[in-house]
Formats: C-alpha cells, sequence, structure tokens
C-alpha cells in the first residue's frame, strides 16, 4: 500500500461510521492539509457505493481546522443510489467536534454516455519537472511537512514569492513514493499547491480554505499531474481560486473551485 492509501486508511466502528487517523505528515504548518482531510472522508464515501468507483463531484466545508496525529471519527449517509449516481455525505469529526463536512456524487468514469461532442481545455505550456522549481517551505515562510509525501514542481518564472506578477501558481505535482495518481487523487492535488496569491502578494500568511469543489473529469494516466491555479477575485480578505489539473498525456482531469481566506501576516 502506499504512504497516501495508508494514512486515508479507515477501519468500520459501526454501520455507517468509522475510524481512522490524521497523520502529521500532511500538514502545512502545524494544520493537515484540508484536501488530506477531504480524502479521509472520501474514503468513507466510496465504501458506500462500490458500484460507482469514481468521484465526479466533491464537495468539502471546512468547519474548523483538523488536529494532526490524532485520531479521527467519519460518519456517512447514502443519500441516493441510482443507476448511474450515487450521492452520499460524510462528516470529519475530531475530539467531538466536527471538522470538515464532505458532499460527493460518484459514478464510474470509464462509462462514456455520448462522445460525439465534446468540448477540451487544453493543458497551457510548461517546462518539464526537471526543469522547475521545488516547492520551497522557506520560500512560503511556512513548514511544509506535506512535500514528504508530494513531490511538488512550480514553474521557474512563478517559484518565488510574488514572482509571477499575478495571482497564478502552476506546475507538476506526483505522490513521492511513486503511487500512480487516480480518480480520488485530484482531490488532494487541487489543495496542495501554493496559493494563487502567492504569485501576486507573496508571502501573505495563512490561506485557509472556506469550501472547495472538484470535478473529477477523467482518469489519470500514470505519470505527473500538471495544474493551474489562478484568482480573479480577492476582496475583503476573501478569494476565489480556480483551478485545472492534466494528465502526463495532456488530459483534463479535474477542475476545482474553492473559497479561502487571506489572513495577513501581523
Amino acid at each position: 500500500m502506499s504512504d497516501f492509501e495508508i494514512e486515508t486508511r479507515l477501519t468500520s466502528n459501526a454501520q455507517g461510521y468509522w475510524k481512522g487517523h490524521v497523520a502529521p505528515d500532511w500538514n502545512i504548518g502545524n494544520n493537515p492539509n484540508g484536501g488530506y482531510l477531504s480524502s479521509i472522508a472520501l474514503r468513507a464515501i466510496m465504501e458506500l457505493a462500490p458500484q460507482h468507483p469514481d468521484p465526479l463531484t466533491v464537495t468539502t466545508h471546512y468547519l474548523r481546522p483538523g488536529i494532526s496525529d490524532e485520531e479521527c471519527t467519519v460518519s456517512t449517509e447514502l443519500l441516493r443510489s441510482g443507476r448511474t449516481m450515487s450521492t452520499v455525505r460524510a462528516t470529519l469529526e475530531q475530539q467531538g467536534k466536527p471538522r470538515v463536512v464532505v458532499l460527493a456524487g460518484l459514478g464510474d468514469l470509464t462509462k462514456v454516455h455520448n462522445d460525439s461532442q465534446s468540448l477540451v481545455i487544453p493543458a497551457p505550456d510548461m517546462p518539464p519537472p526537471d526543469r522547475c522549481v521545488q516547492r520551497s517551505g522557506e520560500e512560503q515562510g511556512v513548514e511544509l511537512p506535506l512535500l514528504s509525501r508530494l513531490d511538488i514542481r512550480l514553474h521557474p518564472d512563478e517559484a518565488l514569492a510574488g514572482m509571477a506578477g499575478r495571482a497564478r501558481v502552476s506546475g507538476w505535482i506526483r505522490f513521492v513514493d511513486g503511487h500512480p495518481p487516480d480518480s480520488g487523487s485530484a482531490i488532494v492535488f487541487a489543495d496542495t499547491f501554493p496559493p494563487s496569491s502567492f504569485g501576486l502578494l507573496g508571502m501573505v500568511g495563512w490561506v485557509p480554505t472556506i469550501e472547495l469543489t472538484v470535478h473529477v473529469r477523467r482518469r489519470p494516466v500514470p505519470g505527473w499531474v500538471l495544474g493551474q491555479f489562478e484568482t480573479r477575485d480577492l476582496e475583503a480578505g476573501r478569494m476565489v481560486e480556480d483551478g485545472l489539473l492534466w494528465d502526463q498525456d495532456g488530459n483534463l482531469i479535474a477542475q476545482s473551485r474553492q473559497l479561502a481566506l487571506v489572513v495577513n501576516r501581523e
């Protein structure tokens, strides 16, 4: 099993209830990464609809920060199970308090209903991973334990604080241990790049996510995943960030949108 599979693993302790552990290796600073917390809840969600092996849409509301290196419980509710899609809700709790609530629609991305018409979003031009810059906690002013689990390489023109001159960040991502990406990987990959505001504002402090939605479009091929994230709406300490993920063959695998706070340094 990969590190990601082990560290999102859950055991059933009652009907609709699951028990797990929030590993410290997915932290940004002292807090577990939000995409990682969503992935733990998603593991329980997937158990309720095994006939639908892919997340098609996953929306997570972050109620309060998770607690690193602590046990968690996940409660689930199957809202609907149909022929082509199931809808499941999950709540991850720690110390008796809900931390994240996830609503997911599940399906099967191998079943194509009508491929006669399509619109595609092409991948941007991007230097190969070996010409990109390793994501740096020092550059962002925060410790990044999650870099022991994720290999993140940033575009050389966007790797330094404020260097891009716009609220955009682009780069490559993969699991450090070589675990191939799958449809569920898009959830954590969409939330582990530096915030796009980094490219414009530099080291602004903490950018906690309020809500994140990821639409998964296809299963990725093995290899690197390319991500590009951009903010065109930043006001009153809140930003909306749009993201796109492509697999190594240039196929769009997911789109994301999140609402986040921009908490300036004191």
